[in-house]
């Protein structure tokens, strides 16, 4: 659902045109719709990666991604009780956004060239690391190359294995299955070798079964998560990026990643994130 508009002086300029018969463009110059404007927004998460976005079985999402959304809309005017969350798997995130289904984004959602000739990013709001996930009997994956022949899984939407073959140039047999969840169903079922993606994703994996799995932890590409936005929404994308440098700097964004996966040993950054720009 598009989010509702405050009451702007921006509204009260177009009262006015109806009134006085006024040219419409002379009287709201330079306005134009943006998130910071919102009174409600809904919000696109995933709710199938434990400590990132996960259906808590009672109607609720919780994790990482979902506190940050809820800092960010507190810091955008929009309180807890007017954002609503829905689930987007990797694959819808640009297709939601661009319908008007969803207002922002915060879903593990890297920054790429090709993905921001459609969606306006802010941030990122966290720079994660590519990194593998293994059963736990298996010692012989030590690093990306050691999967080479091997099966590694990737969601649907995602460019994981991508990265692994065409970015590395390590040849690997790629399987795609419809989210990170099924993959590590994959994994724990022995149907592939691995799964390779963020270190925060397969983290909170690790953390709901850590007698099954390896957390392989030696990273090799920087993950950068992006707020999705509407394209072109420079305001609302500035107004993020206040907000998660306040975040940052007044100890939140810490307290947040100690609480999802501070028992696990996973070397999270606590520093304020190099912004993309706007434009």
């Amino acid at each position: 659902m598009r989010f509702r508009h405050r009451r702007t002086a921006a509204a009260a300029a177009l009262a006015a045109v109806a009134v006085f018969g006024l040219p419409a463009c002379s009287a709201v110059l330079g306005e134009e719709e943006s998130l910071v404007d919102a009174a409600s927004m809904t919000v696109g998460v995933k709710t199938d990666q434990p400590g990132l976005g996960l259906d808590d079985g009672d109607g609720g999402i919780t994790g990482f991604d979902v506190d940050v959304a809820l800092y960010i809309a507190d810091k955008l005017g929009v309180p807890a009780d007017d954002v609503e969350f829905t689930g987007v798997t990797s694959a819808e995130r640009e297709e939601k956004l661009i319908s008007g289904e969803v207002d922002m984004v915060v879903a593990t959602y890297s920054i790429t060239p090709v993905r921001k000739t459609q969606v306006t990013f802010g941030g990122p709001y966290y720079v994660a690391k590519q990194d593998v996930l293994v059963r736990a009997e298996d010692t012989d994956i030590r690093g990306v190359r050691d999967l080479e022949g091997r099966s590694v899984c990737q969601g649907e939407g995602s460019y994981s294995a991508v990265r692994i073959t065409e970015g590395l140039g390590i040849d690997v047999q790629k399987t795609e299955a419809p989210s990170y969840s099924a993959c590590i169903d994959s994994l724990r079922e022995g149907d592939v070798d691995a799964v390779s993606t963020d270190n925060l994703i397969l983290a909170g994996f690790l953390a709901e079964d850590p007698s099954a799995f390896r957390f392989v932890n030696n990273p090799f590409t920087d993950e950068k998560y992006g707020v999705g936005l509407p394209y072109g929404d420079v305001r609302a994308c500035e107004a993020v990026n206040k907000a998660i440098s306040e975040m940052y700097q007044d100890g939140t964004a810490q307290e947040f990643l100690e609480t999802w996966f501070g028992e696990t040993d996973l070397q999270v950054v606590t520093s304020v994130p190099q912004f993309e720009g706007c434009v």
